[in-house]
């Protein structure tokens, strides 16, 4: 790899992300004999699965409260090597604002996010990655779903809360109520009582009985069944009430949340009447209601899309990780969400394809582990739904888009009087997705109001949400300063 112009880094792979899909790819890219230029928005590799505190603070980590660290000090070597050795060049600290398709590859543009990790260095302002193939690991972040009073300060994503941890050691509060559903909700509170944090509950609008229909599925992949059973020891140790068929119906408070108001439901979501409980004297709420792929870079491209199990819009790959278009791979969450097993795997099999020649024989590594991975990702998907009646749980008022101040009532007056169905519409219409997080919190919620009462949005819909001219925020003198073609 070499610098054509200044500012401009030539290369045979590019990876964007550096969590475990990220790593992984750039690893097997480099060992396959590719040169590899890893992009990442973070200041130490990891991603938010594999997130700790600063290595500058603390070179050693020990991994505790993290699943499959083996894994990681593995693919942390690997990567390390392959520094030593000039094969991966890693950019830390680096957003990627704007991906296209060339001729010869695909161009990659940056700009700096925050300070790197001086032992690591990092690429300047208006820096460029020219690829001949790329490879996008952009992860996913908490899919949320509003209900009365969840814009107060005090209320958090679930895997924020569990990211401030891993990040700082430290807990942003003292006492915690946790809701939404699926699996994901267990090691935030297990890792909240680890850290000292007292959680009051969790609410898990699902039950145990959705799993039985896919149990094959579930014992195809048994290291999950003794995650499960470490944090049932933690809950027991730490005695964390854990609410199945429960939600929250209203966050309480005045200036931040103080207090949470639940209920019981039944498996379509609708509340129970008596069953209403309050928990006062709460300092965090965490929701989390699995997780949405952070598509931008994917859509910009052009690549086919899909709505998945859980109705997360993701990319069609082939075999080998390869999207519909050709020399552009994914692997993480931007395939399906799936846990960071199956995006190491897919990772690794995205990282060797792009090193392969495009007429290479040799099949896909790991192909029937990441078979039994993603069966098992769809059975938790099915076992752990969005509830069919959610929009019930709202009233007019209840804030869906945080930024422009976008009631529900306001949503589903523009759907029923003037039409407006799909995001891109009622973003119009009503400025719903249009504030500074562009709909990346409220667009899925967004998309679902403007479907109907029950209904999911379609893949345009989500697809008219996800899309936008620069996926990272960028100074507009970096703009000025590329140069005009007549492209």
């Amino acid at each position: 790899m070499s610098a054509t112009v200044p500012g401009t880094v030539e290369t045979g792979v590019a990876v964007v992300g550096a969590g475990p899909a990220g790593l992984a790819a750039a690893v097997s890219a480099a060992e396959a004999g590719a040169a590899v230029v890893v992009v990442d928005a973070c200041p130490q590799p990891g991603g938010q699965f594999w997130r700790h505190r600063p290595e500058t603070v603390e070179p050693n980590p020990d991994g505790k409260g993290h699943h499959g660290w083996r894994t990681y000090r593995d693919l942390r070597a690997r990567f390390d090597a392959g520094r030593h050795t000039g094969r991966i060049k890693y950019l830390p600290g680096q957003q990627v604002w704007m991906a296209e398709k060339t001729d010869g590859g695909f161009v990659v543009r940056m700009t700096p996010t925050v300070t790197a990790d001086p032992a690591y260095g990092t690429a300047g302002s208006g820096s460029t990655v020219v690829a001949r193939r790329l490879v996008l690991c952009p992860g996913g972040y908490d899919r949320q779903l509003p209900v009365p009073g969840w814009d107060l300060p005090g209320v958090m994503a679930a895997g924020g809360i569990q990211a401030f941890i891993k990040a700082n050691g430290a807990l942003p509060g003292k006492r915690f109520v946790i809701a939404g559903t699926g699996p994901f909700l267990l090691p935030v509170a297990a890792g909240i009582a680890q850290a000292g944090g007292q959680v009051l509950a969790v609410l898990e609008s699902s039950s145990p009985k959705a799993w039985l229909p896919h149990l094959k599925a579930a014992a195809s992949v048994p290291e999950k069944a003794v995650e499960g059973v470490e944090y049932a020891a933690v809950f027991a140790r730490h005695r964390i009430p854990y609410r199945i068929r429960t939600i929250a119906t209203e966050v309480l408070g005045d200036a931040r949340a103080s207090g949470v108001r639940t209920a019981k439901v039944d498996a379509d979501g609708r509340v129970r009447p008596g069953t209403e409980r309050v928990y006062t004297d709460v300092d965090v709420v965490g929701f989390g209601w699995g997780f949405t792929p952070q598509m931008e870079l994917p859509l910009s491209l052009g690549v086919e899309t899909r709505l998945d199990a859980d109705s997360s819009l993701v990319g069609v790959v082939t075999e080998r990780q390869e999207s519909s278009i050709p020399g552009l791979f994914l692997a993480g969450e931007v395939t399906g969400v799936g846990g960071a097993s199956l995006a190491v795997l897919e990772g690794l099999t995205a990282g060797a394809s792009a090193a392969a020649e495009p007429d290479s024989a040799a099949g896909p590594p790991g192909f029937r582990a990441m078979a039994r991975h993603r069966r098992f990702a769809e059975a938790m998907h099915r076992a752990h739904p969005i509830p069919d009646v959610w929009q019930d749980w709202l009233t007019p008022d209840t804030t869906v888009c945080r930024c422009e101040e976008v009631t529900a009532g306001e949503i589903t007056e523009a759907r029923e009087n003037l039409g407006a169905r799909d995001a891109r519409t009622l973003k119009s219409f009503t400025r719903a997705g249009m504030g500074w997080c562009q709909g990346r919190v409220c667009g899925f919620a967004a998309a679902c109001l403007g479907s109907g009462p029950g209904a999911l949005p379609t893949v345009a819909s989500l697809s008219a949400a996800a899309k936008r001219p620069l996926a990272a925020p960028v100074g507009i003198g970096e703009l000025a300063d590329l140069i005009p073609t007549d492209d």
